[in-house]
């Protein structure tokens, strides 16, 4: 690796967000996270946005900067977009990522992010980072010009991107300069996998719709080369190809950092950063 590879790669892996899904597992996979990390706070189906609240309340009192995920499909109404709002503020909460939601039916009257931000303006509510999501390989359910037109109803209401899992730093470059050439200038938070045992991530990937990505793994040096990958990593995936490959689009896209998707597996995936980082 090249010095200027490494000092660019450095900087994408300074200080990253760590998305974290809110079970029990929480606060031993918080405590791992460096001091003040920022860390991004999932809503779950199982447990709605109760758990996401209380999390990102208890990471704020132990100094940590949390980014609730406040899905839309989550939301009941009015009020319940108030009290969520009221007790994030409350605690200090200064970003907020506003997905759809993955609840195949709403819980209450908000079925898109879109309808979400604009209560949020309605009810008064103003955070100083809002985010959006971006979907470097499509949607499962939605097409590419379905997706083009939510963004572009999102972004005046958003501060940023977070891209949805990928592990092909070429379809992500490619993906941001689409959007660029659509006037859309937000800077951008790309969606990387954390450490993990290969075959747990493929499954996870299979689940969140990203088919492509999984062939890209598979097809990146051939089916051997895949095997040998697995052989030689003893079955562990790490993300080094993906991070050096995303330099190059870095400063030319605005590419403001990465978002690891840990699935509560952080102690793996902080290790490997620190030595990438030489600490």
């Amino acid at each position: 690796m090249s010095r200027s590879t490494h000092a660019d790669a450095t900087s994408l892996l300074r200080d990253p967000r760590f998305e974290l899904m809110p079970f029990d597992s929480f606060e031993e996979q918080m405590e791992q996270l460096p001091d003040g990390a920022t860390i991004a706070v999932t809503a779950s189906p199982q447990l709605g946005l109760d758990a996401t609240v209380e999390w990102s309340e208890r990471a704020a009192a132990r100094d940590y900067e949390p980014v609730p995920h406040v899905a839309a499909r989550y939301v009941r109404d009015d009020d319940h977009l108030d009290e969520v709002a009221t007790r994030l503020t409350e605690a200090g909460v200064t970003d907020i990522f506003v997905p759809g939601g993955d609840r195949e039916e709403p819980v209450g009257e908000f079925e898109s992010a879109y309808q979400l931000l604009t209560a949020l303006d309605r009810l008064g509510h103003e955070f100083e980072e809002v985010g959006i999501t971006g979907y470097p390989e499509g949607h499962d359910f939605l097409d590419d010009a379905t997706l083009a037109e939510a963004m572009a109803r999102k972004a005046p209401h958003a501060t940023y991107i977070t891209t949805q899992l990928c592990y092909d730093p070429d379809a992500i470059g490619d993906w941001i300069e689409g959007v660029r050439d659509r006037g859309i200038d937000l800077p951008v938070e790309v969606g990387i996998p954390g450490v993990m045992k290969y075959q747990r991530l493929l499954n996870i990937s299979q689940k969140v719709g990203v088919g492509d990505s999984i062939r890209f793994l598979r097809k990146t040096s051939g089916v051997l080369g895949f095997l040998r990958q697995l052989v030689g990593s003893r079955g562990t995936y790490t993300p080094d190809n993906l991070v050096d490959g995303l330099v190059p689009y870095a400063s030319e896209y605005d590419v403001r950092g990465l978002h690891i998707y840990t699935f509560n597996q952080v102690s793996d995936t902080e290790a490997w950063r620190r030595e990438r980082l030489g600490e």
